[in-house]
C-alpha cells in the first residue's frame, strides 16, 4: 500500500508541475501576442527632402556644406570635420561666440589631410596639425557647464588674436573623445540624461525647413538665408514650419527624435556675410509671431522659437536628397 500510495502522489505532483509549466509558458504567450497586437503599428508619412547638410566644425565660424555626413550620437561628421568640436576661449577658458565677437562667423575652419585649415578675410591661411598630444588640455566653460579641450597653439591663438582686433588673448581648444562631454540636460532637462555634446548649444542636431527661412523673409525689409541660423539639417519640399510637428522622423537609416524648439537669441541678428550685428532684426519679426505658448515660458521664457533640436536615436548616413519620413503610432 505504501509503494502504490507514494506513485500516486508522485503522478499527482507530476500532473501539478506540469499544469503550472504549461499554465505559465501559456500566460508568456498570450502577453507577446497581446503585446504584438495592442503595440500600434509604426505609421510613416513622406514630409519632405533634405536640401542642405551644413556642419560647424569651429562654434559660431563658417557652415561647411556636405553632400554626406555621418549622423553621429554627437552630430553631423565629415572626415575629421565634427560638428562644434573646435572652440575659441579667453586664457580663463571661458567660450567667445558670435555674441561677443560677430565676426568670428567669416572664419572657415576646414582640415585637409591631417591639418586645420583656418581662414578668414584679409588673412593668411593658418595650417597645423588636428593633433597635437603634447599640447595641454584647457579646462573650458560653456554656459553653466565644464568641458574639457586641447590647446591648439600659439600660432592658432595668434592668428585669432590679430583676426578678432582685440587686445585681449583668445585661444582656440578642440574637444577630443576621450574628454568628458557636456550633459545638455544638466541646462535643459527636456534632454534625456544620457544625452553628450561637445560645444553646441544644445543638442547634436538642428533642424529647419526652407519654407519657415522663407516666410520669415517675406516679414523682413531684406531677405535672411538659412545660414543664419546655424541648422545641421536643412528640408525643402515642406509647408513653413511643418517641422514642429514632427516627433520623430526618418531619413535614410538615420533615427531623429525631437525634444524641443530651438530658442533664440541676439545671435541672429549677425549677418553672416558681414559678420555685422545690429541687434534687431529678424530677432525682432521673430518675437512678433513665433513666442511659445504661456505654458512653456518656464523652458523658452522670451525667445522666439524658429527650427527644432533633435536627438539621434539611430546613427547612419545622411545625404542631400535623402527623402524625409515622419513616424507616428
Amino acid at each position: 500500500m505504501e509503494l502504490k500510495e507514494l506513485a500516486v502522489n508522485a503522478l499527482a505532483q507530476n500532473k501539478k508541475a506540469v499544469l503550472l509549466v504549461g499554465g505559465a509558458g501559456l500566460a508568456v504567450l498570450g502577453f507577446g501576442l497581446g503585446y504584438k497586437y495592442l503595440r500600434k503599428p509604426e505609421k510613416v508619412v513622406r514630409v519632405g527632402v533634405v536640401s542642405q547638410l551644413l556642419i560647424h566644425p569651429l562654434k559660431s565660424g563658417k557652415a561647411v556644406s556636405v553632400a554626406l555626413a555621418e549622423c553621429q550620437k554627437a552630430g553631423l561628421k565629415f572626415g575629421e570635420l565634427q560638428d562644434r568640436h573646435w572652440l575659441v576661449v579667453t586664457e580663463d577658458g571661458h567660450m567667445v561666440t558670435g555674441r561677443q565677437q560677430p565676426r568670428l562667423v567669416l572664419v572657415s575652419l576646414t582640415c585637409e589631410g591631417d591639418r586645420v585649415c583656418l581662414n578668414s578675410p584679409n588673412m593668411e591661411e593658418l595650417r597645423f596639425p588636428i593633433t597635437q598630444p603634447d599640447n595641454p588640455v584647457m579646462d573650458c566653460r560653456v554656459f553653466k557647464a565644464d568641458i574639457q579641450g586641447r590647446d591648439c597653439g600659439d600660432e592658432a591663438s595668434r592668428w585669432l588674436t590679430r583676426f578678432l582686433g582685440e587686445e585681449k588673448t583668445f585661444r582656440l581648444v578642440h574637444f577630443e573623445p576621450q574628454m568628458k562631454a557636456r550633459r545638455p540636460a544638466e541646462e535643459y532637462p527636456l534632454f534625456p540624461q544620457c544625452e553628450q555634446v561637445a560645444y553646441p548649444d544644445f543638442g547634436p542636431v538642428m533642424l529647419l525647413s526652407e519654407s519657415s527661412v522663407k516666410d520669415l523673409s517675406s516679414k523682413l525689409e531684406k531677405e535672411v538665408t538659412v545660414e543664419r541660423f546655424r541648422p545641421s539639417i536643412v528640408i525643402s519640399d515642406c509647408e513653413a514650419f511643418d517641422e514642429d510637428s514632427w516627433e520623430e522622423i526618418q531619413i535614410g537609416s538615420v533615427r531623429l527624435q525631437r525634444i524641443m524648439s530651438c530658442g533664440r537669441c541676439v545671435f541672429t541678428t549677425v549677418d553672416p556675410e558681414t559678420g555685422v550685428i545690429t541687434r534687431k532684426e529678424p530677432l525682432d519679426t521673430l518675437k512678433s509671431y513665433r513666442l511659445c505658448k504661456p505654458s512653456e515660458k518656464h523652458i523658452y521664457k522670451a525667445s522666439p522659437l524658429f527650427g527644432q533640436l533633435h536627438t539621434v536615436k539611430k546613427t547612419g548616413i545622411l545625404q542631400v536628397g535623402d527623402v524625409v519620413y515622419k513616424i507616428s503610432r
